[in-house]
């Protein structure tokens, strides 16, 4: 059976998502094609050809962007099985119904792949695409005995975003996943919806021949993808103590709660002598009340701790926020600003970050809060979120202007701290009345110190939307 597996964005990476179904459905003996359209063209004769087409939707912005190539394929093959796989699925599985949709699988997405290529290939000419013919679990959390990815079909590593190592030097980055789901139930997270606090290990010696590859291929750095590396921090470490000692020389990130950091704090040093460059850690906020809404288990302090910390040990830590929420005010917002500057972090801080707007997805579990329901409307499905609006209008006009602000700094290539000086401008001119000057120590022409980061930013459960979106690469 000729099965095409389409990803729209995953981040400036190589698609994990792809290349893992791809090695179980030709294992299967079926006929497998993989396009990345976020660097490659989508041919209309892959697409005629196809008995069964599935599009990746790890994340929101993916999603949308997914919305013009499913209707492209509905029109070019409309007997075509269609189903849409992926963390986003499950959760706009109504909306993508309507587009033609027939399967929608979420959670452990290879196994109802491969069940779903079975019946396909049972069932008689022509392809029931209907939308009431799914039998595969939307939501499906088994534990997988996962198998390498294949990632042959790709595009070359070198053909998606790199590592700014902070010191002048790229680095080709490939990118794997040692865990999916998460243990947490962090209120804002998209994982949530579908995971539910559940968490699924991918088998140690899968995750280490999937890096094996790609350092055949060239990879020079390693991101991990989990959630958060250390909700199983055993299988964690054991993966990067074994990937070190295999390659010295290789590096890597990850993504880690703060919580998550204080409580195993023993094991930043262990992280920088294992290779890490890096730890992205989603922050979120520093105003208590916001840190309560979204149920993130951790304090400004611990997040101030922490930072502390990862200087002592020559570790960098790049936070990323959640910055334009319903509680956000003029002044909180200022207070988030004077944080990144008190700990010295507006070197480390994706300049997108202070532009961040929540999102709140169907399924979201800010959905149970009172102060969140008075000041969103019906849910939008062109924009595959419910809008809000902040009490004070002021907040509003200010992200969309923070939002302009950073787009025409990345444009004009300004440093991060010329970015950070520009939204400093408008954050204190709407607290004050006026601009005010910038924090002690910071200057909006010197060079700064560039920390190591990808050349495309990390979002979690707030992004652009594909309207403001552009390749950071």
């Amino acid at each position: 059976m000729p099965v095409l597996l389409i990803s729209t964005y995953e981040l400036g990476h190589q698609p994990f998502g792809l290349a893992s179904p791809a090695t179980w459905l030709r294992d299967l003996g079926a006929e497998v094609t993989a396009l990345d359209t976020a660097v490659q063209d989508l041919p209309a004769e892959e697409i005629r050809s196809a008995e069964l087409i599935a599009v990746y939707l790890p994340m929101h912005t993916a999603t949308r962007l997914a919305v013009p190539i499913l209707e492209q394929v509905r029109s070019l093959n409309p007997r075509a099985h269609v189903c849409c796989y992926g963390l986003y699925a499950p959760v706009n599985e109504v909306f993508l119904r309507k587009l033609g949709v027939a399967t929608v699988l979420g959670g452990e997405f290879e196994e109802g792949l491969c069940a779903l290529a079975r019946r396909l290939a049972g069932e008689p000419a022509p392809r029931a695409h209907r939308i009431d013919l799914q039998i595969e679990p939307v939501v499906s959390l088994p534990r997988l005995d996962f198998r390498a990815p294949d990632r042959a079909m790709l595009p070359a590593l070198a053909d998606y975003a790199h590592l700014d190592t902070g010191t002048g030097g790229r680095k080709v980055v490939g990118y794997t996943e040692a865990t999916r789901g998460c243990k947490h139930l962090c209120r804002h997270c998209p994982v949530v919806p579908v995971y539910n606090g559940h968490f699924r290990v991918v088998q140690r010696d899968v995750v280490l021949e999937d890096v094996r590859r790609q350092v055949a291929a060239g990879a020079e750095h390693i991101t991990f993808g989990d959630p958060d590396f250390l909700n199983g921090p055993a299988h964690g470490m054991a993966v990067v103590r074994a990937l070190h000692a295999e390659f010295p020389h290789i590096t890597y990130d990850c993504t880690i709660k703060i919580e998550h950091l204080v409580k195993h704090r023993d094991l930043i040093p262990q992280l920088r002598d294992t290779g890490c460059l890096f730890v992205t850690s989603a922050v979120e906020a520093v105003d208590p009340l916001i840190l309560d809404r979204f149920d993130k288990r951790h304090t400004r302090q611990e997040f101030v701790d922490t930072v502390h910390r990862f200087r002592e040990a020559g570790l960098a830590m790049n936070p990323t926020f959640v910055a334009f929420t319903p509680w956000t005010t003029p002044h909180g917002y200022l207070h988030l600003l004077e944080a990144v500057a008190e700990l010295d972090l507006v070197d480390n801080v994706a300049p997108v970050q202070y532009a961040i707007r929540l999102l709140i997805p169907e399924g979201s579990r800010l959905l149970e809060l009172d102060d969140v329901r008075a000041v969103m409307g019906p849910f939008d499905e062109a924009a595959l979120c419910y809008p809000w609006r902040n009490p004070d209008p002021r907040v509003d006009r200010l992200q969309e202007e923070v939002m302009a602000s950073v787009m025409a700094s990345q444009g004009q290539k300004a440093t991060r701290r010329e970015s950070f000086a520009r939204v400093w401008d408008l954050a204190t001119a709407l607290a004050h009345g006026e601009p005010r000057p910038l924090p002690a120590g910071l200057d909006r022409d010197a060079p700064g110190r560039p920390a190591p980061s990808m050349s495309e930013p990390w979002y979690c459960c707030a992004e652009p939307t594909p309207d403001q979106f552009r390749p950071f690469v």
